[in-house]
């Protein structure tokens, strides 16, 4: 596996070097396969999908599996994971993704970088579960769909981690020296592009699904189902940082707005402490005398 140490001149650069690598999975994503490769005759395909979606790499590498060994007979995207997982068969799948590299390994002589790669799948996590639950609060004709398009939010940040994990501490080292540096512009500085575009052009390069990358592309902002992904992956994104993050009445205010649901019910289903829940409140209005 090679690592980049070096900027590569163009987006397309960056696509054709992390397509010849080989994509690893958290460890405990791979022995949890293993485990449930001897219960093969009774484990099901949901109990397979929820390993792999609590785990963006491995899900990325499903999709991509089967979207680049389409048969004759798959004439529609596979968009869901489960759905993936039926597609694709129990034994198949157990055949393809057998002994598979894993973050740790790959990480070993670049501790900071795998404690970076955990902190990003541990928030497109929590952004999949959002979008989950906005979804239905929604009443989405697909949530499974929406789940799987956030889990995939932070994609190209996640493979930039574990590909080119020099790279990637630099940019984290210009925002740490000014914390007005917008996350764009040191990217450019040090990638000589964007997340955004090196992600659009992966999950096309890699034959996500068509929906997925619709569901990515945040140029369909106002669409509800893409600004659903969008406000789950900044509010996951600005949550990390504290409930005291200045962008959280912002984000609260835009998702109350997509939900229509009253404000201290959207705290309880964001999980608010008691503690800061007034700070998200309106302010009462001044008793009549």
């Amino acid at each position: 596996m090679s690592l980049l140490t070096r900027p590569l001149p163009t987006v397309d650069a960056y696509v054709a070097h992390f397509s010849t690598q080989t994509l690893p999975v958290l460890r405990r994503t791979a022995r949890a396969i293993d485990a449930l490769r001897a219960e093969i005759d009774t484990v099901s395909s949901k109990k397979i999908a929820a390993v792999v979606l609590g785990d963006p790499l491995m899900t990325m590498k499903l999709l991509t599996y089967l979207e680049t060994h389409r048969g004759s007979a798959q004439n529609h995207d596979i968009t869901t994971i489960d759905r993936a997982v039926m597609m694709l068969g129990l034994g198949p799948f157990f055949s393809v993704f057998a002994n598979m590299p894993t973050v740790e390994d790959t990480l070993a002589a670049h501790p900071k970088a795998l404690l970076g790669v955990l902190k990003v799948m541990t928030r497109a996590r929590r952004a999949a579960a959002f979008a989950r639950d906005w979804a239905i609060i929604r009443h989405d004709l697909d949530v499974e769909e929406v789940t799987v398009a956030a889990l995939l939010s932070e994609a190209a940040e996640i493979v930039c981690w574990v590909f080119a994990p020099v790279l990637t501490q630099q940019v984290y080292a210009l925002q740490l020296a000014d914390r007005s540096l917008r996350s764009v512009t040191a990217q450019r500085g040090v990638f000589g592009t964007t997340a955004h575009d090196i992600q659009l052009a992966l999950i096309q390069a890699w034959h996500l699904p068509g929906l997925l990358v619709q569901l990515l592309d945040e140029t369909q902002a106002e669409h509800p189902r893409v600004r659903t992904i969008t406000l789950a992956a900044n509010f996951a994104r600005h949550l990390a940082r504290g409930w005291d993050d200045a962008a959280l009445p912002d984000d609260i205010d835009a998702i109350q707005a997509l939900l229509r649901i009253n404000r201290e019910t959207l705290l309880r289903r964001l999980g608010a402490p008691d503690e800061v829940v007034p700070r998200f409140l309106p302010p009462e209005a001044p008793a009549q005398g």
